[in-house]
């Protein structure tokens, strides 16, 4: 482990060899918890978060678990057993929650905070409704932070290839008064890397400064903790960047800027737009719990505050079919779009109250309450560097929603324990959208014709509820059984920029069934984890996005999936650690009368023609596996110690492989991937204090397409370059 890395908040369970996960809201073994749960802590999260990493790193680290993005590092979309949601809109709901420090972040521009000084990131796979926040459907990214109570931290530096550098540092002290202060950073950077021909010889895009801050005060007296936090994150950079015609009709082959016969360079484009991307988000968060014996009782509360603006060449070329210049390839018309967030506020709080006994009956009961107000602003431009925008359109969401939640266990003396929870969820949103301003010339759709106020209220309530037994059959030996019902608020879509109507979703409704088994070996030394599961989902939200323009609209529709995930670590000699993870997913949309029209680009449909609409094809999607859903996924890791002098030779490599996607709802030849397969390598020595790095990720310089814009021409976004550097770290 590496010198700045922290123990497990459970020293028992760590001594044993335990994996300690909070998935329950209590600290246990992930042994004992009848959930299918994956961590990345320790040498595999210092590795993967090198240098430069966001919070996209963590995909595939686990299994199930997908992340990508068409905005880059501020707003990234997260999948788990193939259920996600592709839609681009700043307002988009997901199924997959994320929650830092029990708090949830609903906005996808909160969901990005960097990864830094966190004691691990736990990955909850299916509907986590009864303890967790809200919309859970599909399952929860959890991260945990290091608490105040020490004295004591680390400093960790990197420097890499682009001009890639990094320093983490994390600080704490501790008084016998029982107050105690922890102080957490982080800046990453990196240098503009892709060079834009268009301007000549020099690097004008990718690179970004991103910087991230905590800060906690710690009161601890008796039976009573008081903890005070303040976050906040600076980010300025380059948006993601589009790349046009990467493909040719027919092939999902990446290729370079003189088409189909050259080789595909990820460090060039051809642009003649502006890309930018500002992101500022804040937190203040003020938890209490009070030990009163047999129960403590927490309170939880935090606010969040956000803006962003972020704007790219949507075309991903130069000029256009019909002027005097243009490239690569065809590309029809310009597209150059804004998008900004002006303001954002979340505010959460949760009373709760657990049981403290570890045997017998057990219990949780409390109360949550969420609000957020939202203003998103896009805009549209007539020429690639225009300040002044051709038209613009508004959206105002308030969204308002309440919980109450309990659960009990009880553990038997025969080594069965049942577990059974049930939430109450209440959500409404109030949402207005228009386009008041609009010049654009007659080829647009609707021209010069704003678009007065579109509103839409939805309302949805609904009890969701698990149960589960897990039986010891050994003390090796566990299996478990698990039910659940998941639920997500109905959501509204109204993005008029090309529109002229806004679009609703009802509820989503998820019946979960997973069964697993969990064993551990040799002094804890081995490891192996597996589960089946299968899930039926009724209203299933989808993000019908782009095809013939820059929109996005909602629709409800009929889904079923099922797979299986494993799980082995083994620890077989001193100093030799493996790990291998895998998963099978089969996730299907199963509606007859699911349909959504094809690309704007030209792109190869594979789809069922179900009948052209003026000049739109419209597809059957039945039967579609879901977009950005791979079947297979697998990751391993390996690492070795050799004790030298005063410290140790160390060498660690981890690896991640995802097997075919595709980005839309409907299939097509172009707009897919075939495979991914990224590794790292970490070679290094360290003492009890000191840590001295080399590393490399995408060690195999892998070039995949992770999504790509289907309403104009044959437009992707790609992975992430190989970056080699070194890093240092000590710990005091």
């Amino acid at each position: 482990m590496p010198a700045y890395a922290q123990a497990p908040a459970d020293e028992d369970a760590a001594a044993s060899g335990d994996i300690v996960v909070t998935a329950q809201r209590r600290a246990e073994s992930i042994q004992d918890v009848p959930v299918s749960v994956g961590v990345v802590s320790g040498d595999a999260l210092a590795a993967i978060t090198s240098t430069g990493a966001d919070v996209r790193v963590l995909a595939g680290r686990v299994p199930s678990l997908n992340i990508e993005s068409s905005f880059g590092r501020s707003f990234p979309r997260f999948y788990i057993r193939g259920l996600g949601n592709t839609d681009f809109d700043l307002n988009a709901s997901q199924p997959v929650s994320v929650v830092y420090d029990d708090v949830v972040l609903e906005n996808p521009i909160l969901k990005g905070f960097p990864i830094f000084d966190l004691e691990r990131v736990e990955v909850l796979r299916g509907p986590q409704g009864t303890l967790f926040g809200r919309n859970t459907p599909a399952g929860i990214v959890k991260f945990d932070t290091v608490k105040p109570g020490e004295t004591g931290g680390y400093a960790r530096a990197s420097i890499g290839r682009y001009g890639t550098s990094q320093v983490e540092l994390a600080l704490g002290a501790a008084d016998p008064n029982g107050f105690s202060v922890r102080f957490s950073g982080l800046y990453q950077r990196r240098n503009d890397w892709v060079d834009n021909v268009a301007n000549g010889d020099g690097s004008d895009l990718g690179g970004y400064e991103d910087i991230a801050a905590r800060l906690q005060l710690q009161y601890e007296d008796g039976p009573f903790k008081g903890r005070l936090i303040g976050q906040v994150r600076v980010l300025d950079g380059s948006a993601i960047i589009f790349r046009a015609n990467t493909k040719a009709v027919g092939s999902n082959k990446l290729i370079g800027l003189d088409g189909p016969t050259s080789p595909f360079e990820r460090d060039k484009v051809y642009q003649d737009g502006l890309n930018f991307q500002k992101l500022n988000t804040y937190n203040a968060g003020l938890n209490f719990e009070y030990d009163f014996g047999a129960v403590t009782a927490y309170s939880i509360t935090s606010y969040w505050n956000g803006d962003l603006k972020s704007r790219g060449d949507i075309d991903g070329g130069f000029g256009a079919s019909f002027l005097p210049v243009s490239g690569p390839g065809d590309i029809p018309f310009m597209a150059q779009s804004r998008d900004d967030v002006p303001s954002l506020d979340q505010f959460t709080q949760e009373i709760r109250f657990a049981s403290n006994n570890t045997g017998g009956l057990g219990y949780q009961f409390g109360g949550f309450y969420f609000k957020e107000n939202l203003d998103i602003v896009s805009y549209e431009y007539s020429n690639p560097t225009d300040v002044a925008p051709a038209a613009f359109a508004q959206q105002r969401q308030e969204t308002e929603a309440f919980g109450i939640f309990g659960s009990l266990n009880y553990a038997f003396d025969n080594g069965l324990k049942l577990q059974a929870g049930a939430r109450y969820n209440d959500d409404k949103r109030d949402f207005v959208a228009s386009r008041p301003f609009e010049t654009r010339p007659d080829f647009v759709v609707n021209p010069n014709t704003p678009v007065p106020p579109q509103r839409a209220n939805v309302e949805g309530n609904l009890l969701t509820w698990d149960a589960s037994a897990t039986y010891a059959a050994t003390d090796d030996v566990n299996v478990y059984a698990r039910v659940a019902r998941g639920y997500r608020a109905p959501s509204v879509q109204g993005r008029l920029t090309f529109s002229r109507t806004i679009s609703t979703a009802d509820s989503e409704k998820t019946m979960s069934y997973e069964a697993g088994l969990k064993t551990k070996f040799a002094d804890g030394r081995v490891r192996f984890n597996l589960t089946g599961y299968f899930f039926e989902t009724k209203d299933l939200q989808l993000t019908a996005v782009g095809g013939a323009s820059n929109a996005a609209s909602l629709l409800n529709v009929k889904a079923k999936g099922h797979g299986a995930e494993a799980e082995f670590e083994a620890a077989p000699v001193d100093g030799l650690t493996l790990s291998v993870g895998g998963s099978w997913n089969i996730a299907e949309i199963d509606d007859p009368n699911a349909f959504v029209q094809g690309c704007g680009s030209g792109c190869t449909v594979l789809n069922r023609l179900d009948r052209i609409v003026g000049t739109t094809k419209i597809y059957s999607i039945d039967g579609n596996q879901l977009p950005q859903s791979p079947k297979w996924t697998v990751n391993w890791t390996a690492g070795y110690e050799l004790p030298v002098g005063d410290g140790a030779l160390y060498v660690f490599t981890d690896w991640y492989y995802r097997s075919k996607i595709q980005f839309f709802l409907y299939r097509s030849v172009e707009y897919s991937d075939d495979k991914l397969i990224e590794g790292g390598l970490r070679l290094g020595y360290k003492t009890d204090r000191f840590d001295f790095a080399g590393f490399v990720r995408n060690i195999t310089n892998d070039k995949s397409s992770t999504g790509g814009i289907d309403f104009n021409n044959l437009t992707s976004y790609v992975n992430e370059p190989r970056i080699w550097g070194g890093e240092v770290s000590v710990k005091f």
